[in-house]
Order: C-alpha cells, then structure tokens, then sequence
C-alpha cells in the first residue's frame, strides 16, 4: 500500500502541470465516452458516468465538452469509438505492473506503451502475467493535517470502507468497488477534503525498493501515465520512507 500511495501522492502534484497542458482533458474525455458507452448518458442512473463527470469538473474541463463527449459516447456523435484494454508487464527489478488504458486504435497504442517498457527497463507481458497480484479497490487519499482521523474513521467505515491507515502525512482510505460511491460521497457530506480518489489496483504484496531502482521505476511509472491513452498505473512497489527521502532531495 505505501508504494501505491506515494505514487499517488506524486502523480496528484504532477497533475496540476498536466492540466496546464491539456493532458488530463483528453483522459476525462475519454473516460467519459467510455462510461456512457457502459451505462448511458444520465448520470443519475450510471454511477460510472457520474464518477467520470465529477473528475471531468476537477481539471475544468468545459460543460460544452463534457456533454459532446457523452454524447460520443452514447452514440449522438460520431467519435465514441474507444475502448478499454488492460496491459501488463514487468518494469525494473521484477516490479509488476498494470496499465488501464482508453484508446481509439489500439494498434498504435500496444506498441507505443510496448517501447516505454523497453526504454525503461522493462518489458509488456501476456494477459493475466501479473493481474493476481493485485486486488481491485477504491482508494482515496486525506492529508493529515486536515482530516480528524476519529471522524474520518467514523464517516468512512460507516460508508462501507475496509480500512484506514496512515502512510506518512496522508490516510488512505480502501473499499471494495461495489462500495465506491458511496464512501466518496460519505466524504464529500462530512466536508472532508480528498486529496486523491480512484478505483485502481492495490498491490497484495510489495517489492522494497533501493535508492537507483526506485528512480528507475517511477521514471517508467512516470512516462506510461504521461501517455494519453493510459488511465491509470498500479505497481507493486514500496519505497521504503528513507530511500523516498534520499530520491526526494
């Protein structure tokens, strides 16, 4: 779990440059066409969609847009062609990893993602080479310093939540996915700020990572998320708090 969330931690700072460029536009757009394709166009009937929505308005990208790609979507417009693919792979020091990816042709995409892996030391794998070591969940991250840890314990697991641990300056927050929603909207009811929130893949075990591993790894982690058609990257890492503090120097 600690690998995860510092990687989370990390790719939510770098997002704010992303939106700057317009990258996470082109992602929500696209995870809203998916969710409308999957459930429809109305959000109140299609959790997905809402979800989609909701992330949508936190990089602002415009109402006018939101709407043509739901329409995309539903089929209204043309363009909603798109459609998911989980790839798989091994980046340096045998670290497992998992790559949710939207895309609209999926013959440049396999092997666009398939050269990252190779530049950076490791390698794409087959379908299900690394998926039982991983369990899906929702995940959100609080900081510390804004969070009474009693009440968010008390909010969250009434919601439905698994757990609540605390990795460095954030709580991490985990629930099944069936249960999501809910808990999001637990949050959002009790006016507690979310620093970070997915439905990702949580790792069951870690591999410790050193100082020269780690900077390799999260450099891979780093080019696939910057690809506009990966969604999100889950890996089984952890970087213990002394090497992250040596790396982050």
């Amino acid at each position: 779990m600690a690998g995860h969330s510092h990687w989370a931690g990390i790719k939510h700072k770098k997002a704010l440059v992303d939106n700057k460029r317009g990258k996470a536009w082109s992602k929500v757009s696209k995870q809203l066409i998916v969710a409308a394709q999957l459930g429809g166009g109305d959000p109140n009937m299609n959790v997905r969609l809402r979800q989609a929505i909701a992330d949508a308005k936190a990089v602002n990208l415009p109402k006018d847009t939101i709407e043509r790609a739901i329409k995309k979507g539903t089929g209204e417009l043309e363009g909603g062609n798109v459609e998911e693919i989980l790839y798989e792979g091994y980046g340096p020091s045998g670290v497992a990893m998992m790559c949710d990816i939207m895309t609209d042709n999926r013959n440049r995409t396999a092997p666009e993602i398939r050269k990252l892996f190779e530049l950076h030391g490791g390698k794409l794998g087959a379908t299900n080479c690394v998926a039982w070591l991983f369990d899906r969940k929702g995940l959100f991250l609080l900081d510390e310093k804004q969070v009474d840890e009693e009440k968010l314990m008390e909010v969250v697991l009434e919601a439905g939540a698994e757990d609540v641990q605390q990795d460095g300056d954030q709580f991490v927050v985990t629930c099944e996915p069936d249960d999501y929603s809910q808990v999001d909207q637990a949050l959002e009811a009790a006016g507690l700020p979310v620093e970070s929130k997915q439905l990702t893949r949580v790792p069951q075990n870690t591999v410790d990572l050193g100082p020269e591993d780690a900077r390799k790894v999260l450099r891979l982690i780093e080019a696939l998320d910057d690809h506009d058609d990966v969604q999100n990257v889950s890996a089984n890492f952890n970087i213990p708090d002394e090497v992250l503090a040596e790396i982050e120097a």
